[in-house]
């Protein structure tokens, strides 16, 4: 089930509740589209998947990284034979260089500890060293700390950034929180209407200009959440590659002006990517991160990779690098309960088997 850490502020930072019109930097007020109203109680959507039926569509999904690694530990014995190949195996999934050679070593320690003499005891001994091995990912969204807490959403094309921050904001209004979106990709009109849609289906309202600043609508939106009380601010960002200078740069622009907008926000900067990509996401990881400090991820289309081990490569780096980075959602279809917490002995288990 979907969960987030959430300590409410002291009174006295709470903002004014009053409603203002929030105005673009020109002076020219932005539009704020109205949330629709609740649905009679006989309209609600029936209620969401439970974790165990999406842990075996995640199990589904991951099958054909795991069956590769899986066909390792057929044999009758644990040699050298079987570590070679458990390395290509691993190389082949995308876990990396760094990632698969401390994997190895710990694995060996951990046989040598147990005195595994069987294939299949070896490889629980990997989920156990996987699972150790992404724990530092495995944190909380932090939500209720600051009135509101905002978040920037930043990702290529095509990495499912927007549905994801639909699939959030229909997570957090169920658990009570009032989110404001802000439609950040002004230059795109798909990407506004994409937004909308989902505003209008978690009805919650939106803060949107057509070929407006994007840092500009980044700020009102913040400036429209403190004044209405909402406890969220999701920024939607224009999707972009991280080898586009004067695009990372604009990303820099909005940080800054959310910044100007509140102090210490944004709380997060999260970091969309496809788990499709492989080693690529682990490189979008850190231009991204080098550009906008980076404090989570959203790893979305878990449901057909061969390559699921790059949340390892990720990992590894993240340690080597001493960068806090947390895993916070991965998904893996279309609907709204596709997207859930990261657990890494979950992620582990249904991985390796």
């Amino acid at each position: 089930m979907f969960s987030f850490f959430r300590k409410k502020p002291a009174a006295e930072s709470t903002p004014p509740a009053e409603p203002v019109q929030p105005a673009a930097a020109d002076g020219v007020p932005l539009p704020v589209v109205p949330a629709v109203p609740d649905p009679a109680p006989d309209a609600q959507t029936a209620a969401p998947a439970t974790r165990d039926s999406w842990l075996d569509r995640l199990r589904q999904g991951l099958r054909k990284t795991g069956s590769s690694i899986a066909q390792v530990f057929t044999g009758t014995q644990v040699d050298d034979a079987l570590y070679e190949e458990l390395e290509a195996a691993l190389l082949m999934a995308d876990t990396g260089v760094a990632a698969t050679e401390f994997l190895l070593d710990d694995l060996k320690r951990r046989v040598k500890a147990a005195k595994a003499t069987e294939p299949q005891a070896v490889r629980q001994l990997l989920v156990d060293a996987v699972a150790d091995l992404l724990q530092p990912l495995q944190k909380p969204l932090r939500v209720g700390e600051h009135a509101p807490t905002v978040i920037m959403v930043v990702g290529v094309n095509g990495a499912g950034k927007t549905t994801s921050i639909g699939k959030l904001t229909h997570h957090l209004a169920a658990h009570g929180e009032r989110v404001l979106l802000a439609a950040a990709d002004t230059f795109r009109a798909a990407a506004r209407e994409q937004l909308a849609v989902w505003g209008d289906r978690n009805r919650v309202d939106i803060v949107s200009q057509q070929g407006g600043d994007p840092a500009a609508v980044s700020y009102d939106a913040v400036q429209a959440g403190r004044a209405r009380g909402c406890g969220v601010v999701i920024a939607d960002t224009a999707g972009r590659l991280p080898t586009q200078a004067h695009l990372m740069e604009e990303l820099r622009k909005i940080r800054r002006t959310i910044t100007k907008a509140q102090d210490g926000a944004p709380h997060e900067v999260l970091l969309v990517v496809d788990g499709n990509t492989g080693q690529n996401a682990l490189a979008q990881v850190k231009a991204f991160d080098a550009a906008v400090n980076l404090t989570g991820l959203v790893v979305t289309k878990l449901d057909g990779t061969a390559k699921g081990g790059v949340l390892a490569a990720i990992a590894r780096w993240a340690v080597a690098e001493n960068r806090p980075i947390a895993v916070y959602f991965v998904g893996v279809g279309e609907e709204l309960e596709d997207l859930q917490t990261f657990d890494a002995r979950e992620f582990a288990q249904a991985l390796l088997g």
